[in-house]
């Protein structure tokens, strides 16, 4: 390919920063980032912002690398056969490859009331109504967290730590990746913060009232804010688009994170799912996919063959207020293992891996194609050998 190659950047998340900055190892190529808002979100930093102890936003100017052209706009249309897409605002960008990176965000309450009257936390603009909203409200009136995840006990704990009364309703068992070891230990952080946690299926939410969460077992808990950290959704811009995606709408792809409608679409993220198995979703995964993405798009630019994604989940982290965290140490298939760090090393761990995101974002800006990750060789194969062979099992 000759000449000067446009590629635009869906999404200015930790996917589409880390894949912009890599594109700019070559001198020939001009990158274009297209995303709703003028600020980057460090999304792991949302539940300090609920709490009060942290803005959760980053200039572009530390994290975007020079040159790179930020466009503040929502993409509204994906044209792949005429290699453009439509804004919001009007108008339409040229390119000759496209990173589709446009993240996630809330999946959208499935219970009644929970529409009207939970508070989401996914987006920085939930997550500022949210802290509006607590900050109006009396340290003494109670608050319901739903989901057991990391978003939620780390809401949950926030929260408490304020002297908050704070109900943290799982629906299941608390932290469900964590090791039990560790998990017992989360419960002892949560108990000492005055955190009340409600796990296992009788503790599902039913629905969400005014003033009251409504459980499975007929129980009803006073709120007067509920918050709803369960699951996550993807925009729908690759389906409105005509492009394949999975049953969540998340754009699939090959091995390589290339779309299998349109070799110039090449997907990274929340957003992605190669082979229609996609990675958890996290900020860590993220950022190694949108740099993978980059490198699939200057191999096709040089004529040659993209490989294979190759990624491994060494931890996963989650923060108990300012004074403890856990960082449960984890396998290759990314299963938890006995081994955790926990109080004042967890929390420093977490805070690192916190700074850690944004920092490998500035790193690529100024050292474009630096950014590495851990790799197995063998996890990814292995699952994909099993989804073959339960897609060829004849059915009964």
């Amino acid at each position: 390919m000759t000449g000067n190659i446009d590629v635009v950047v869906v999404g200015g998340g930790y996917a589409g920063v880390m894949a912009a900055n890599r594109l700019t190892q070559r001198d020939d190529v001009t990158v274009t980032v297209v995303n709703p808002r003028p600020v980057f979100v460090p999304r792991l930093r949302l539940h300090q912002l609920v709490g009060g102890t942290h803005d959760a936003v980053v200039d572009y100017q530390e994290v975007l690398a020079e040159g790179v052209r930020l466009v503040v706009d929502n993409v509204t249309g994906i044209d792949a056969n005429g290699r453009s897409v439509s804004l919001a605002e009007g108008g339409v960008i040229g390119y000759d490859y496209l990173i589709y990176a446009v993240g996630s965000g809330s999946s959208g309450p499935q219970v009644p009331g929970a529409a009207e009257f939970a508070y989401p936390i996914a987006t920085l603009e939930a997550a500022q109504r949210l802290r509006s909203v607590l900050y109006d409200t009396p340290l003494a009136a109670p608050v319901t967290v739903v989901g057991g995840g990391p978003t939620g006990i780390e809401t949950a704990a926030e929260l408490g730590e304020q002297g908050r009364r704070v109900t943290l309703v799982c629906g299941g068992v608390l932290g469900p990746y964590l090791h039990p070891r560790a998990r017992r230990t989360a419960r002892k952080y949560l108990a000492k913060l005055g955190v009340d946690v409600l796990e296992g299926p009788e503790a599902a939410v039913r629905a969400v009232r005014s003033e009251a969460v409504e459980l499975a077992d007929g129980r009803s808990v006073a709120s007067r804010v509920t918050i709803w950290t369960v699951g996550f959704g993807v925009p729908d811009l690759a389906d409105r688009s005509g492009l394949r995606t999975d049953s969540a709408g998340r754009l699939i792809t090959d091995e390589t994170l290339t779309s299998v409608d349109d070799e110039r679409i090449v997907a990274a993220g929340d957003s992605s799912a190669p082979s229609d198995l996609p990675f958890r979703m996290s900020a860590y995964a993220a950022g190694c996919l949108g740099a993978h993405a980059a490198d699939t798009v200057l191999h096709r630019i040089a004529g040659e063959q993209p490989a294979p994604v190759d990624l491994s989940f060494p931890a996963m982290c989650i923060s108990f207020g300012r004074q403890a965290g856990i960082f449960q140490l984890g396998r290759k298939d990314d299963t938890a293992m006995p081994l955790y760090f926990s109080g004042r090393a967890g929390k420093k761990l977490k805070e690192f891996a916190c700074e850690a995101s944004v920092k490998h974002l500035v790193t690529e800006a100024s050292k474009p194609g630096s950014h590495s990750w851990p790799k197995d060789g063998k996890h990814r194969p292995a699952l994909l050998a099993v989804q073959r062979d339960d897609a060829a099992a004849p059915v009964a």
